[in-house]
């Protein structure tokens, strides 16, 4: 089997279904698993998402990207403000998952550092990959972070001037399905906020997805 890159995006704080895609992936050692950031906040285990993303990095070749919660949480150890401000993101549900809501210093160092070193985007050949949007006149390495981390696809933006196809989250698709246009795909389906979490192999097409609490739905393919 050729190696395979399979994106990843919003876990949101499930480890469970992070857990149980993983298991229906069956990812081998030379595949790249591409995460696209909101790791954390909303669902119940922060903490385990961030130690599971710390291990797999042992295992696979992984690419963790920047979502604007974990640009929120690695703020937050900057000043009150910035806790204040991610309390109305979800971080009540974090900081509960390391023992008791409000207190950052029961997050190991280990995990803002972690944070702290995430890139905003990734690419190959075919394909770039970056947490919210992008503007398609702009190199990948000069994208606004107000428009990489936090811009939702109000609109579908232009094919990007590199020519190659784009994978985001940070959207949700209420239907549950992705957004599959052929230079534009989003793959938040919503797990956070009621919907499944969504792997994508973007070389084949072939979709993985599971319910907030680990359960499998029916595999597909993109058109």
């Amino acid at each position: 089997m050729q190696p395979r890159t399979i994106a990843i995006s919003d876990i949101h704080g499930h480890a469970q279904a992070l857990d149980a895609i993983l298991a229906a992936i069956e990812p081998l050692p030379a595949d790249t698993l591409v995460f696209l950031g909101d790791y954390v906040d909303l669902g119940p285990d922060s903490k385990g998402v961030l130690e599971r993303l710390l291990g797999l990095d042992k295992q696979f070749h992984v690419v963790a990207l920047m979502g604007n919660h974990e640009e929120m949480m690695a703020g937050a150890r900057e000043g009150r403000s910035d806790l204040r401000f991610w309390m109305n993101f979800g971080a009540r549900e974090t900081l509960e998952s390391y023992g008791r809501a409000g207190d950052l210093r029961q997050v190991p160092f280990e995990h803002f550092r972690f944070l702290k070193g995430l890139p905003v985007f990734y690419e190959t050949e075919t394909h770039f990959f970056i947490h919210a949007n992008y503007d398609p006149n702009r190199p990948l390495d000069q994208q606004e972070s107000a428009t990489a981390l936090w811009k939702h696809l109000d609109g579908i933006p232009l094919p990007h001037a590199s020519g190659k196809i784009a994978v985001v989250g940070h959207t949700p698709q209420t239907t549950g399905r992705i957004l599959d246009l052929p230079h534009v795909k989003c793959i938040d389906t919503g797990c956070g906020h009621g919907g499944p979490l969504t792997a994508l192999d973007v070389g084949h097409g072939q979709i993985w997805q599971v319910d907030e609490f680990g359960r499998r739905q029916d595999d597909r393919k993109t058109a």
